[in-house]
């Protein structure tokens, strides 16, 4: 099994030779081979351990194990401790999903902290096959089929090709000494259901499944990467970026004979869970959305709108003095005093500067706002009135921002400007306002 590692890790993994591994252990059988393999092939390895207080004083005599290991053979030592159930309890999270959140913060603070490159775990095929079959169970994409990867960013998992029964013959073989977690003979979980009753039945009824199985996922691992390539192709026919947004053309994805698969494929990484409703959206009125917990996915006319959650932020305002040339912030606009009125449009206002009030206002309009719109001499029109006459989708009346004079409004930036604020005949200074 040495040589066999060896092999894997100069073929796969040839960078680790010349970084600083960091070993996560808990003091099993399979980490603590993980640490024997390494030490006896030279690399530089350091130990962390996290104590998740979950198995009274077993849990701290994993930790004293590690411990006296550790100090053995001179490796470096990090140990952490975590009230693991109070974390789960606050979150509302399962004590094993609270327990991986703690320990992969810790892994990546120590990265930082103790300038290590990757961290290591001690992952295996039988792992694999366990994860594999979870996800099976609870549904999932051709994502949750392809198994454990063996890298993930900065966590490398250098086990995985061998099996349960090669780690156990190893660990026997080389008299390594290791802990057992008591909680692994409980079918408490539903891996350890999986690996106690379903595992083994699967190796009775096909005593090379784990090889067949690694060859399944094998094909597995090319097709998802072919899914991938289609994906990014048909995805730049469909999608337009648009700065903070992602607009979907419904004329476009509606052609396609699945577009369902390509919207999960996607949509899936931006934590979307409700397909059908996602899936529903595309015959939806206008306004209608779905959530996923950081984003929005919004119907608009012909199109799908992807968007970050707004962060509820306290009202903001923003002053413009009276001489000021340029703004950058929240807007880019530029003032500038002119002879006479070029073409107006949109973006580009002309207004009589005796009539404002200074410091102008900038600010996110508001539900009740109103104003007169230029042409419509004493006639006043609500900014909601407005917006739908317009057709505004939700998300571009969320970024309207309004420039006030006093308690009036002088322009709805980039969608029309107020009649009180024109030019007339009277006028002795104009001032142009542009947005850039």
């Amino acid at each position: 099994m040495l040589e066999r590692l060896k092999i894997h890790l100069n073929k796969n993994f040839p960078f680790l030779e010349n970084s600083k591994l960091l070993l996560a252990v808990s003091g099993g059988i399979d980490s603590m081979v993980l640490v024997h393999l390494l030490h006896q092939l030279k690399y530089s390895i350091g130990l962390c351990h996290c104590n998740f207080q979950l198995r009274g004083l077993e849990s701290f005599g994993d930790q004293d194990f590690i411990r006296q290991y550790a100090d053995a053979n001179e490796i470096p030592l990090f140990l952490t401790q975590f009230d693991t159930e109070a974390f789960a309890n606050d979150y509302k999270l399962s004590t094993q999903i609270a327990a991986r959140e703690l320990r992969y913060n810790w892994f990546y603070e120590l990265l930082e902290t103790e300038n290590y490159d990757y961290i290591l775990t001690a992952h295996h095929a039988d792992d694999n096959i366990e994860t594999f079959l979870i996800n099976l169970s609870r549904g999932t994409g051709l994502e949750g089929l392809i198994g454990i990867p063996a890298r993930n960013n900065k966590i490398i998992r250098p086990l995985l090709p061998f099996t349960r029964a090669e780690i156990d013959h190893y660990a026997k073989e080389n008299t390594i000494q290791w802990r057992e977690d008591s909680s692994n003979a409980s079918d408490k979980y539903l891996r350890n259901k999986i690996r106690h009753h379903l595992v083994p039945l699967l190796k009775e009824l096909n005593p090379k499944f784990i090889d067949s199985f690694q060859k399944t996922q094998s094909y597995l691992k090319e097709s998802q990467e072919l899914v991938e390539d289609a994906s990014i192709m048909v995805y730049q026919q469909v999608a337009k970026e648009d700065e903070e947004m992602i607009i979907f053309d419904l004329k476009q994805l509606l052609r396609l004979p699945n577009y369902k698969s390509y919207l999960y494929q996607w949509l899936h990484e931006f934590g979307f869970t409700a397909w059908e409703d996602v899936y529903a959206l595309v015959e939806s009125q206008s306004g209608k959305q779905v959530f996923s917990p950081h984003y929005r996915l919004l119907k608009d006319r012909e199109s799908l709108i992807l968007s970050a959650l707004l962060i509820d932020k306290p009202e903001q305002f923003f002053f413009v003095e009276k001489n000021v040339t340029e703004v950058n912030i929240p807007l880019n606009l530029a003032f500038c005093k002119v002879d006479d009125i070029s073409a107006a449009s949109n973006s580009v206002i002309f207004v009589d500067e005796d009539k404002l009030v200074y410091p102008l206002v900038l600010k996110k309009w508001e539900e009740g706002d109103s104003f007169q719109p230029f042409g419509m001499n004493g006639k006043s029109k609500k900014l909601s009135k407005l917006f739908k006459d317009e057709k505004l989708s939700l998300l571009e009346k969320e970024n309207c921002w309004v420039l006030w004079s006093g308690n009036q409004i002088v322009w709805v930036i980039g969608i029309r400007q107020d009649e009180r604020f024109r030019t007339d005949d009277s006028t002795q200074n104009i001032l142009k306002i542009a947005l850039q």
